[in-house]
């Protein structure tokens, strides 16, 4: 699995996430038809340049806005919608306005249609925004990961800021600097693409993206590179109940897997007073740790949850899609190490098909070994 991992010791901002991924490798055009294809190019200019920070050297990004234009949340969601880019990228970039908007919203007390945004209103929000995503894209991972952020003593950490990070499973570090260090933009950014948490992998390159701040260090740091089997950590949830029925608890069960969990178990045991009960166990991404916590209180009779992190190996794992005589099944593939150990037929592929499940199953299962030159 190909991993981008933001190193945000010194924060995040729109500008250093550019500068950033272009010095990662992504291409530096990227910018200039993000401006062509919001339609502002009378009103943007983009200056890169390669400068230091102290002793660090990375790509400086600047957009420079002439003529600035406010705009509220139903303009600058217009203008993305409208815009000729790729479609993971117009739905990310909207995401994130989406995300910026609730934030406002909440903040100023008025609907989001009718909020304008100010600072975070202007041409250079939705390049940055835009920007960002195009060039993700570009450099093609399939999961990122970012960092513990710094969080100063207010007024240095926006309150926008804070909503955004609220419950995203972000993870927030005391920091004595008196400055913003993780501005909106930064933020809205990576709760729309990442888990906070870091990955084992093999490191293929690295960029720097500078602040515009002189301070030796100012920079933002974007790993690429390969997962190596390895998540380096999961949540785990878990509640003992004695006093829910077991059709209740399988019918949450359901729901929680539905909701975004990655596994759910149920297990018996003995609790106080030699009562009976169940173990509710369920494993959550980091960043879905308070949201699915809040869905087992409400839903369960438990009065509690408990939350650990663990760290798990994962065996890498890809989908292929083989022909039958009954017609084309998902089999799942199971490596380590580059090497391919074991297939699985998709079990609600087989049962769409109708017939004999377990034939169809079969006869995936053997499709997919012979195509694999598996013994």
């Amino acid at each position: 699995m190909r991993i981008a991992y933001f190193d945000c010791r010194s924060g995040i901002s729109g500008d250093m996430t550019l500068g950033a991924l272009i010095d990662a490798g992504a291409q530096p055009d990227l910018l200039q038809r993000t401006v062509s294809a919001l339609g502002l190019a009378d009103e943007v200019q983009i200056a890169l340049s390669h400068q230091e920070r102290g002793h660090l050297g990375g790509v400086r990004v600047e957009v420079r806005v002439q003529g600035a234009r406010a705009r509220n949340l139903t303009e600058l969601t217009s203008v993305v919608a409208a815009a000729p880019i790729p479609e993971p990228v117009r739905q990310s970039a909207l995401g994130a306005l989406g995300r910026l908007g609730e934030v406002e919203a909440a903040i100023h007390g008025l609907p989001a249609e009718k909020l304008h945004l100010h600072e975070l209103g202007g041409a250079d929000t939705l390049v940055d925004l835009v920007g960002a995503f195009w060039l993700l894209d570009d450099l093609g991972p399939e999961q990122v990961y970012a960092s513990p952020l710094p969080a100063p003593r207010p007024p240095h950490s926006a309150p926008a800021t804070l909503r955004l990070l609220a419950g995203s499973g972000a993870v927030l570090e005391p920091d004595s600097r008196e400055e913003e260090l993780v501005t909106p933009t930064g933020a809205a950014i990576l709760t729309q693409v990442a888990r906070f948490s870091r990955p084992a992998l093999t490191l293929e390159r690295a960029g720097w993206g500078l602040g515009s701040r002189p301070t030796p260090g100012n920079a933002l740091a974007v790993w690429i590179g390969e997962g190596v089997g390895a998540q380096s950590e999961i949540c785990v949830l878990e509640a003992n109940l004695d006093d829910m029925a077991p059709n209740l608890i399988a019918a949450l069960a359901e729901d929680l897997m539905k909701m975004g969990a990655r596994d759910v178990s149920v297990g018996a045991v003995t609790m106080k007073k030699g009562r009976p009960g169940h173990l509710l166990a369920v494993m959550v991404e980091p960043e879905d740790e308070v949201r699915l916590a809040h869905v087992m209180l409400e839903r369960s009779t438990t009065l509690g949850v408990r939350a650990s992190t663990a760290r798990r190996h994962l065996a890498a794992r890809r989908w292929i899609e083989v022909a039958t005589e009954f017609g084309p099944v998902r089999v799942k593939v199971k490596e380590l190490g580059g090497r391919v150990l074991d297939v699985a037929a998709e079990y609600e592929d087989a049962r769409r098909l109708g017939g004999d499940v377990a034939l169809i199953m079969r006869r995936a299962t053997e499709a997919a070994r012979r195509q694999l030159e598996l013994p």
